[in-house]
């Protein structure tokens, strides 16, 4: 990464850190295994984007905890998704002790999509973030769990991923398109709870606290619903490789480049799905 006032502008070369010549006999979980806490009956096929990104982003092995009838869509979408069935149509108490056990198993969570936003299901969602001890990404719906406890965060090792509302429900500041703006916001709250966020946008901003950086790539075309779920899918295959701060810069560009290329050939018509099949296009740039 490029450096310009203490502010660090991500490169492509970034991903030197991430992808590395593998050894002859390198093995299955090598390079990380991933629990996705996500979907409901309302919104099942979240975590698929989540997953599929995750996979295409070089994780080993992806299993999404989802409750039961959500779980039965996911696994009829790909063969290559594991599936751990929740009791119940939505995240429920019940479930907090078996997830908890089910994290020990894996290098990286992430939850958040398609979960809800019932203020049950957020206290679900907030108990069990506050008792986890794994490497976390934050998205979607457990951004506005961790909102109503943020102190929590200087004692883990998560990465937020919001948009410019989801950061104001988390930070109560509003933010406008100004980077200057942006960038001593982020910088603000990351400091004060001491946490790694990626605020997504034109230009993304990131932050540990101490380090500050903005991510250029990406296209008008990304404004669908999904393409935070592929972010937070690449981000949390990085993290079970490196330090939060890299994994978060390395993400955000790998998802807008993809983004980019995906908006080349698709335009308006532009998917997630679309994003996914790009990622390793970049790959090949670097190895």
């Amino acid at each position: 990464m490029s450096r310009n006032r203490n502010v660090e502008i991500v490169k492509r070369d970034i991903l030197k850190k991430i992808y590395k010549k593998r050894d002859k006999w390198c093995k299955k979980k090598d390079f990380g295994s991933l629990l996705i806490v996500g979907g409901s009956k309302i919104y099942p096929t979240t975590p698929i984007l989540v997953g599929l990104a995750a996979y295409r982003a070089g994780i080993d092995w992806v299993t999404i905890a989802s409750p039961e009838e959500s779980s039965k869509i996911i696994a009829s979408y790909s063969p290559n998704l594991m599936i751990h069935p929740l009791k119940g149509e939505f995240l429920n108490k019940e479930n907090i002790e078996e997830l908890l056990s089910l994290s020990k198993k894996f290098d990286v969570v992430e939850i958040g999509g398609g979960l809800t936003r019932d203020e049950n299901i957020l206290k679900v969602i907030l108990e069990f973030l506050e008792n986890l001890e794994k490497p976390c990404v934050v998205d979607d719906d457990a951004i506005y769990a961790i909102a109503k406890n943020k102190e929590i965060l200087k004692e883990k090792n998560f990465v937020l991923t919001p948009h410019s509302y989801e950061f104001f429900i988390l930070s109560n500041i509003k933010v406008t398109t100004d980077l200057k703006n942006r960038i001593e916001a982020v910088k603000k709250f990351t400091s004060e709870f001491k946490t790694t966020l990626v605020l997504k946008g034109h230009i993304d901003v990131i932050s540990n606290g101490e380090r500050i950086a903005i991510n250029k790539t990406g296209s008008v075309f990304m404004t669908k619903a999904g393409f935070g779920n592929t972010l937070a899918g690449i981000l949390a295959a990085y993290l079970a490789r490196v330090d939060s701060f890299t994994a978060a810069c390395a993400a955000a560009y790998v998802n807008g480049k993809a983004g980019e290329l995906a908006s080349k050939k698709f335009l308006e018509g532009v998917l997630p799905t679309d994003l996914i099949e790009f990622i390793p296009k970049i790959q090949k740039e670097i190895l």
